[in-house]
């Protein structure tokens, strides 16, 4: 009854309302409505994000951030430029047409779509500074990243298992390494690379942000979106390490287990000139293998609220542009016959370009 009492004098105070006061109570009226529908697609009191803010390198002074803008540019170009030229020679020069130089392509490929996932994104924020990103393309980068990023692992076991069977089985190399299994590895390495992508994409729907929508990074790693999240990813969070650790740790070993049968096999070698060149072809390709898995263990073996996100932002950047760049450098511009095969191509283009 006293529900009834109470509507009965609202409808009364309405009725004797002017025009503009009837008007504002009926706005008034609809806003919860409107609210109550956008909160039915998150989680909580606060509205739904539709799009994130990438921090990137905000905190530093503007000179060291042209500093970097240059030294990052400088580098993606690199990157690019010089897998680009690995790829070009690997594919018009015959005598490069063997595995080993047919997997170290595939690497060239991947290496380019790997640090442009996140290179040219950090290169617009510190450009224009344009640090809006939308959830769909937030998702997008993140599963790409992480797509590309375990397809490289599993091509860098390839690679080691192609180097072993060359130094340490050298008479039964063509038989073994046939251009059949070749391409049958590298097709494995695509169909593992679009597996993780889709198992990224379902991990990251399951999560809802509805409420902060700054990324504490310079791209949409796991970290950050997690820690952003308005539901509970404690589970989701553990899934994804234990998934992670497990394509790194287990790439890791079957790759060291390869370099390790080298390292014994080029201490057999009666040619002291030879055990040098070896070492030191080993020791560089460790190099670089310790740089990208190091920073991986150290990225995603800690839970997600115990990583200092700075910390996060500068390793990284390792994995995201120094490894990218040291590749070309270190797998293929070294090498004798890349090099004599790109001073050839480009006295032919000089000489197509000059007659």
């Amino acid at each position: 009854m006293g529900s009834l009492q109470a509507g009965k004098e609202r409808r009364k105070e309405i009725a004797f309302c002017p025009d503009h006061e009837i008007t504002v109570l009926g706005f008034a009226m609809f806003l919860p409505q409107q609210d109550e529908w956008k909160l039915g697609m998150g989680v909580g009191n606060g509205t739904v994000v539709t799009e994130f803010i990438i921090a990137g390198f905000s905190g530093l002074d503007q000179r060291l951030q042209l500093f970097l803008r240059l030294v990052l540019l400088l580098m993606y170009l690199t990157t690019v430029t010089g897998n680009a030229a690995i790829i070009f020679l690997v594919c018009v020069d015959n005598r490069l047409q063997t595995p080993m130089y047919f997997f170290i392509g595939n690497l060239a490929f991947l290496e380019i779509w790997f640090t442009s996932s996140t290179s040219t994104k950090l290169l617009v924020i510190l450009s224009s500074g344009r640090r809006t990103i939308s959830v769909g393309g937030c998702f997008a980068q993140s599963s790409f990243y992480f797509a590309l990023g375990g397809a490289e692992f599993t091509l860098l076991v390839v690679m080691s298992f192609d180097r072993y069977v060359a130094i340490c089985q050298p008479l039964r190399y063509a038989a073994i390494m046939k251009h059949r299994l070749c391409i049958h590895l590298v097709a494995a390495v695509w169909v593992m690379g679009f597996a993780f992508l889709s198992y990224h994409l379902v991990l990251l729907s399951k999560l809802t942000f509805c409420g902060l929508n700054k990324i504490e990074h310079f791209f949409c790693d796991n970290t950050p979106l997690f820690q952003l999240s308005c539901s509970d990813v404690t589970l989701l969070w553990k899934t994804e390490s234990v998934f992670i650790l497990f394509i790194v740790l287990s790439s890791l070993c079957l790759t060291l287990a390869s370099y390790t049968s080298i390292f014994f096999c080029i201490l057999q070698m009666p040619a002291a000139s030879g055990r040098k060149k070896a070492f030191a072809t080993c020791s560089s390709h460790l190099t670089t293998l310790a740089i990208v898995y190091g920073s991986c263990i150290a990225l995603y073996s800690c839970p997600s609220g115990h990583v200092s996100l700075e910390t996060n932002r500068i390793v990284a950047l390792l994995n995201t542009v120094l490894y990218p760049f040291l590749n070309p450098f270190i797998y293929s511009l070294r090498n004798k016959a890349v090099m004599l095969a790109l001073k050839e191509a480009m006295a032919r283009a000089t000489a197509q370009l000059f007659p």
